[in-house]
């Protein structure tokens, strides 16, 4: 029996349009009037995650910021946040204006605002996929005199993204978590923050046995809640780590993967074949 399930956003509950399909919609809500606990678990913002939040009718605290950051939609204070060593942040911006191949198009989060100092993408671009509350600035240094990182990320073309988180591996591992969130995204976040590790901080503050807790994701960045959650499903769109630590692999989104996850597992636990 399910009694707390976590759910990503990107490729999994929302499409490339940033809507949730109609039959998604209708599943998470029948998942939570059977009383099941229902989370967003994101990279993106707080702010960004709530309008999702809300066309769900979830009240549990969102996982956001790769699992930096713990909040129930209605409140003020976190119950859990993380934040990165600003020194250690300068030191990847110095590490990738250092090379004439590092030439890498960088995104800054801190106070719970998206700073970008140029424009390589239309706005709508940074707005729909990184954040509203968007502040365009000289240069991300001065962002770190007087804000507190919360993470950072790269945004290139797939390939080149490839060659970007092999290098951040070779330069930073084990002095950040580094995760591959979207095919063009690479993402430095806080040492120990991911979304397993939020998943298992909310199951124990919600008193849910690990057993009991299920998650669906579709890339890198949500292997370690596929992983620790007692089921962990893929969708069948998913990355081929995140495919790999499954417990079972859904339907694309293309098919409604959460729905057929969601109808196997709590709507009708008894039928699985």
């Amino acid at each position: 029996m399910i009694d707390l399930l976590a759910i990503d956003l990107d490729g999994t509950l929302i499409d490339e349009q940033m809507e949730i399909p109609d039959p998604v919609r209708e599943a998470v809500v029948q998942a939570q009037q059977e009383g099941v606990i229902v989370t967003i678990a994101t990279g993106r913002m707080f702010e960004a995650a709530l309008p999702f939040a809300r066309d769900l009718r979830i009240e549990a605290p969102l996982i956001c910021y790769q699992g930096g950051l713990i909040q129930t939609p209605g409140g003020d204070a976190p119950l859990y946040r993380a934040t990165m060593d600003a020194d250690l942040v300068r030191q990847a911006l110095s590490w990738r204006s250092g090379g004439s191949d590092r030439d890498w198009h960088i995104a800054l989060y801190a106070d719970d605002a998206l700073f970008i100092a140029e424009q390589r993408y239309p706005e709508s671009f940074y707005r729909d996929l990184l954040g509203q509350n968007l502040r365009w600035v000289d240069d991300l240094d001065s962002v770190l005199r007087h804000h507190e990182p919360v993470k950072f990320l790269f945004i290139a073309d797939p390939q080149e993204a490839d060659r970007i988180e092999a290098a951040m591996r070779q330069r930073f591992e084990g002095q950040m978590e580094i995760v591959r969130s979207h095919a063009n995204f690479v993402e430095g976040n806080p040492l120990g923050v991911s979304k397993g590790d939020a998943l298992r901080r909310l199951s124990v503050h919600k008193g849910v046995d690990q057993a009991r807790v299920m998650a669906i994701g579709d890339q890198g960045n949500d292997v370690t809640m596929i992983k620790w959650a007692g089921v962990g499903v893929a969708m069948g769109n998913a990355s081929p780590k995140a495919k790999a630590v499954a417990d079972w692999i859904a339907p694309p989104f293309s098919a409604h993967g959460v729905v057929a996850a969601i109808e196997r597992f709590i709507l009708n636990p008894h039928a699985r074949a």
